[in-house]
Parts: C-alpha cells; sequence; structure tokens
C-alpha cells in the first residue's frame, strides 16, 4: 500500500496571464526552469501524453503523462499512466497585468517509507525544490518578456 504526498508553493509573476500561460504550456521547455527535469517528449501518437525524466542525485525516473484537464489561462491538470506515480496541477490566476502561479505535485511513495521520509525531511526537499523551480519560471518569463518589448 502506497501513500501520495502533496505539495503546493506559488509565486507572483509581474507579467500578463497570457504570457505566463504561453511559457508554460511549452512542455519541453520546463528542463529550463525545472531543477530534477532532465527531459519532457509530447508523443507524436498522442499530444495528451508527454515522456518524462527525472535525474537527481544518481537517480533518474521517468513516466508518462496525460493532460487530464486544459483551461486556457487558469489550469493544467495531470496525472502519469505509468512510471513515477504522479499527479498535479498548475493553476493561473490573473492580477490584472501579473499573475499568480500555483503548482501542486503529488507523488507516491509506499505506506510507511512514505510517512517516514516525508516527516524526516523529503517534504521539505521537495517544496524547496518546487520553489526555487517557480522562481526560475519567474526569472525565465520575466526574460522572455523583457526580449518582447
Amino acid at each position: 500500500m502506497s501513500n501520495w504526498l502533496e505539495h503546493s508553493v506559488q509565486i507572483e509573476v509581474e507579467i500578463p496571464i497570457e504570457q505566463v500561460w504561453e511559457l508554460w504550456s511549452d512542455l519541453k521547455e520546463m528542463p529550463k526552469w525545472m531543477k530534477w527535469i532532465d527531459s519532457v517528449e509530447i508523443l507524436d501518437d498522442d499530444p495528451n501524453l508527454s515522456r518524462w525524466k527525472l535525474v537527481s542525485g544518481g537517480f533518474q525516473f521517468t513516466w508518462i503523462s496525460k493532460i487530464l484537464k486544459v483551461v486556457p489561462n487558469q489550469i493544467i491538470q495531470w496525472e502519469s499512466v505509468n512510471g513515477l506515480p504522479n499527479r498535479g496541477a498548475i493553476r493561473f490566476y490573473d492580477r490584472q497585468g501579473s499573475s499568480i502561479v500555483r503548482l501542486t505535485i503529488a507523488y507516491s511513495i509506499p505506506g510507511w517509507l512514505g510517512k517516514l521520509m516525508d516527516n524526516l525531511f523529503l517534504g521539505q526537499i521537495v517544496e524547496s525544490t518546487i520553489l526555487e523551480d517557480l522562481k526560475r519560471f519567474k526569472n525565465y518569463a520575466l526574460k522572455k518578456n523583457k526580449n518582447r518589448i
């Protein structure tokens, strides 16, 4: 039996929501701001499926994710269909020329090990890493926006 551990972080990005949405929606670019993501490949036979590769400290995990829900400028929701069990959503909130980006990630770890690891350190590592990812995304988005002007 496994436990699902969930973490959410958010950041404000000082550019319009349409631009934030456009940048985040380009999944293949995610390794530019997500530390542990080595590559994202959209599958040719189904654009709602993508192959992800996570690399960290000598560990490597892969999985196929399926997009479950897309509401432009509001939400992208996904879950893995094989490989590393995970699911989540990225939500976008319009703040009139600025945007709030909220990332929620959940992943499955075997029962007692998951509780022990989450209580000890894993949760803190994951949350700090995805918060840093959002900070890198913010810098990436601001730089891209500046280049548009």
